[in-house]
C-alpha cells in the first residue's frame, strides 16, 4: 500500500495517532513543536495520572525513559513508547538500588524517599515516590520519628529539610547538571536589569541556598505555569530548564518570560524530535516495559505519590 502524502509533519502525527488509538504525552521542558501537538502536557505527577486515566492503546512519552517506565508500571495493559532510547536522565543514574538497599540495611526503621526522577529499579527500593510539586507534602504525611533517606536530588531534598524543619533526614548527593547551569550571580544581574519582574524557581536549582530568599515562589514546572496565569505581573525570571518557556509565552501572550540561564537546556529532553514521534508511532517503536516484579515493587510507592497531593 503507497504511503500517504501529507501536507506537514503534523498532520501525519495526527493521522498516525488515529490510526494506532495512540496519546501523545509530553513534559514541559519539550521543544515547543512537540509540546504543540501533544495531547496532555505536564509535569512528572500529571504526566502519570493522565496516562493511567487515558483510554488509548498506545502512548507516546516525550520525556525522558524514566517517566516511560513509570507511565508502564501504572499502564500495564498499554503500550508506552519513546521517541528515543537515549533520552536517559543524568540525575536518575547518580542512585542505585544497591546504594538504597545499603542504607536500609544501616536504618532498619527509616523510610526511603525517592523522588521521581529515578529509575523503577530505584524505586522498588523505596517507601514512596515524590515529584517536586508534592515532595514536602509526602514528607510530611511520614512520622516525625521515621529518619528518611532523601533521594536522588539534593537540593531539592534540602527545600523539603528546610520547609519542614526536620533534622533527620539524610541527602543523597545528587544534582541535575541542567539545574545546576543556574547560577545566582546570573540571578542577581538578570533582577538588577528587570526590577519589575516576579522571580519563579525550581526547587532542583543549584543556586537555591544562595538565592531561595528572592524567590517570588518555588515551584515545579506545573506551579510555575499555573502562577504565570494568576499573577499579575508582566514579567517573570523563570528559573528551570528553559523548555518551559514555550508554555508560558503561549498560555501569557501580553507577559514576558526570561530564562534564568539561557544554558539550561537539558539535551536528554531535547533528544525528542517531530521525526522520532512519527517513526515511534509508525513502527511502535521503542517499547518500555517493566518486568512485572519489579514493577509490583514499585507501584506502591508510585501509589502512594499519587495520593497524597
Amino acid at each position: 500500500m503507497a504511503k500517504a502524502i501529507y501536507d506537514n509533519i503534523q498532520d501525519e502525527i495526527q493521522a498516525l495517532k488515529r490510526e494506532r488509538n495512540a496519546v501523545i504525552v509530553a513534559h514541559n521542558y519539550q521543544v515547543g513543536e512537540i509540546q504543540d501537538v501533544a495531547d496532555f502536557l505536564g509535569d512528572s505527577l500529571n504526566l502519570a495520572r493522565w496516562a493511567r486515566e487515558s483510554s488509548a492503546e498506545v502512548i507516546v512519552f516525550a520525556g525522558v525513559h524514566f517517566m516511560a517506565e513509570t507511565a508502564s508500571i501504572l499502564c500495564p495493559d498499554k503500550k508506552v513508547l519513546v521517541p528515543d532510547l537515549e533520552a536517559g536522565c543524568s540525575l536518575a543514574d547518580m542512585i542505585r538500588p544497591e546504594d538504597v538497599r545499603q542504607w536500609k540495611l544501616n536504618h532498619l526503621n527509616g523510610v526511603v524517599v525517592a523522588y521521581v526522577n529515578t529509575s523503577a529499579a530505584v524505586k522498588a527500593e523505596a517507601d514512596y515516590c515524590c515529584t517536586s510539586a508534592n515532595a514536602e507534602k509526602v514528607v510530611r504525611a511520614i512520622p516525625e520519628d521515621k529518619e528518611i533517606f532523601f533521594i536522588p536530588d539534593f537540593y531539592l531534598g534540602n527545600y523539603v529539610k528546610i520547609q519542614t524543619g526536620r533534622q533527620n533526614i539524610h541527602l543523597w548527593r545528587g544534582y541535575c547538571p541542567t539545574h545546576v547551569l543556574i547560577q545566582s550571580e546570573e540571578v542577581n544581574q538578570l533582577r538588577a536589569e528587570h526590577p519589575g519582574a516576579e522571580f519563579i524557581m525550581h526547587p532542583e536549582c543549584g543556586c537555591l541556598t544562595k538565592s531561595m530568599h528572592l524567590a517570588d515562589k518555588i515551584l515545579s514546572t506545573e506551579g510555575m505555569i499555573r502562577y504565570a496565569k494568576e499573577s499579575p505581573a508582566k514579567e517573570f525570571i523563570v528559573a528551570t530548564e528553559t523548555g518551559v518557556l514555550h508554555r508560558m509565552r503561549k498560555d501569557n501572550p501580553g507577559k514576558n518570560f526570561i530564562p534564568a540561564s539561557e544554558h539550561a537546556v537539558c539535551r536528554y529532553m531535547k533528544m525528542n524530535t517531530l521525526e522520532k514521534v512519527v517513526e515511534s508511532l509508525e513502527n511502535l517503536q521503542y517499547e518500555v516495559k517493566v518486568p512485572k516484579d519489579l514493577a509490583e515493587r514499585a507501584l506502591l510507592p508510585i501509589e502512594r505519590m499519587l495520593a497524597i497531593v
